[in-house]
Formats: structure tokens, sequence, C-alpha cells
């Protein structure tokens, strides 16, 4: 297997939705509570980043044994398309799963319990999102989880594990992080959303129920739009409640940006047109986001 193949198989493309949040993580727990420890930040990347792999491995490999067609098994399918082994991307989703699940138990011996419980539920939602009778992502529930998932827990455990000699699991605590990190669960969960929109009728004739077949195109789009708002609306409120730097506010500098995607999405909804519509928004909002709290921070240490 090529380089370039292995980073299609584990979708490299789409890895700013764990690493923005982690590293958001980082920076709040030096804004906010003055900490910050870099060995567990480093090896918790790594874990996070092997694991993330593992999903998105294991979402093709799923794919292609449950592909309702050979066209889509032997031309659209990764697996197919590039004639990789199955047991060799098994191989790969196993190996990486163990030594993402060391790296977790080193973590549990340096931080503590809690690190064990989010793992768990990590690991958990991670395995179950594509796999099991009832997969996550074919199910309502998809958008809830990946955002809340890849937008909050990793941003979460990035702060405890910087903070862990001085953090205090109280409603307070979680609340705060939660804040910061909610622009980054939304526009997360709308990658998710735009899927299900550009999926709507290949999904019905797949009996899948996403959370489309609930609420039909018209509610999923006005709900992704008013998703985008809320996140700019947080990231403006962030500085006031003392959770980031006023330099955030520049943020809103891509606002035009977002806006033009948000009407390619809308004008139509097709998986090959403008479902990149919902990868730009991710991409430039978390790392925009990112950006101006990093640049805050820095403006605030001198």
């Amino acid at each position: 297997m090529s380089l370039s193949v292995f980073l299609e198989l584990v979708e490299i493309k789409a890895k700013t939705a764990s690493v923005a949040p982690f590293l958001l993580g980082m920076c709040f727990s030096v804004y906010y509570f003055k900490h910050l420890n870099w060995s567990v930040s480093l090896v918790f990347f790594v874990a996070m980043f092997l694991f993330n792999m593992v999903v998105d491995m294991l979402d093709n490999y799923n794919d292609y044994y449950h592909a309702d067609s050979k066209d889509y098994q032997q031309n659209t399918n990764i697996i197919g398309r590039e004639n990789i082994s199955p047991n060799l991307v098994l191989g790969l989703i196993i190996g990486f799963s163990i030594l993402s699940a060391l790296m977790g138990l080193w973590l549990v011996v340096k931080a503590g319990l809690p690190v064990l419980w989010m793992g768990i539920f990590c690991f958990a939602i991670g395995f179950l999102y594509s796999s099991g009778p009832y997969p996550i992502s074919n199910l309502p529930l998809g958008e809830l989880f990946s955002g809340f998932t890849m937008g909050f827990m990793i941003v979460l455990l990035s702060v405890y594990l910087n903070t862990y000699q001085v953090f205090i699991w109280n409603f307070d605590t979680i609340g705060k992080i939660f804040l910061v990190a909610l622009a980054d669960e939304l526009w997360i969960s709308n990658l998710m959303l735009a899927n299900n929109l550009c999926d709507a009728q290949e999904d019905e004739d797949n009996h899948r129920k996403t959370i489309i077949h609930f609420i039909g195109k018209n509610a999923g789009l006005v709900f992704f739009s008013l998703k985008n708002v809320l996140a700019f609306l947080v990231i403006i409120l962030l500085p006031f409640l003392g959770l980031a730097p006023k330099f955030v506010w520049l943020t809103i500098i891509i606002v035009p940006f977002v806006w033009r995607q948000n009407k390619i999405l809308i004008s139509k909804q097709v998986k090959t047109q403008t479902f990149i519509a919902a990868v730009k928004t991710l991409l430039i909002g978390s790392m925009t986001y990112l950006l101006t709290y990093f640049i805050g921070l820095l403006i605030n240490l001198k």
C-alpha cells in the first residue's frame, strides 16, 4: 500500500476535526488555568490521532463489507478500488487500537481514573459509530455523538491532562470547557448533517434512519444554517465570560466565507459537488478560531 493510498484510507484530510479541538484544549489550559503538561499532551495527541485513524479505517472497512452493490464495493470504496487486502486493513485497525489503548493506560497511570472513563466512552463511540447491528452513523444520533465526542470530549481530555494537578470536577468547570469547545462541536456535527443531507435518498433506499428521515431536508438545512450562526455567537460571547482572549473576535472575518459555503449547500445537496462546503467551513472555521485564540494568548502572556 502506497503512502497516498494509506492517507486516503485513514481520511487524513478530515483530521482537522480532532487536531483543532486538541490544540484548543491546550490553549484554554494555558489561558484559564495557567497550566501545561507537555509530556502527557504529546502522548495523548499520538493516542488520539491513532484512534482517529482507526475510526476512519473501520468506517471504510465496514462500508466495504456491507456495500449495497458490487459497483460501490469495487469502484468507489477505497479498499476495493485500490485493491487493498481487507485483512491488512483489519490488522492495522487492531494494531493501531492496541497502541492507542496502551498509551491511554499510561495516561491513566499519570493523570488518574477520569482518563480511563473518558477513554472508554470515546473508544465505545468510535467503534459503534460504524459497527454493530445499529451503527450510530445510521441513526438520528449521528450528529450529536460525532460533535460531542470530537468537539467536546477531545477538548475536555486535552484540558484535563494539561491541568489534572489543579482540575476540579464540577458543573462550573465542565460548563466553561463546553462553551469553549461549542463552536468546534457545532461545525463537526454540521459535517455529519451535511453528509446526511447529501445522502438522504440513498439512506432512505437502504432503510437508514438518520436525522433527515425524521425532520426532512428543509428543516435539516435550517439547522445547518443556525448552527453556523450559533458558532460565531458563542465565540463572540467567550471573552465577556473570561474564557478567551478578545483577539478571538477576529474570527468574524470569515463570516462572509462561511455564508458563501452555507449558500452553496442550501442551493443543492449533492455529495460530489456541495458536501465540500461543510468540509471547508469546518476547516477554515476551526483553524481560524484556534489561530485567533492562540495569538490572543501570546499577546496576553507578554
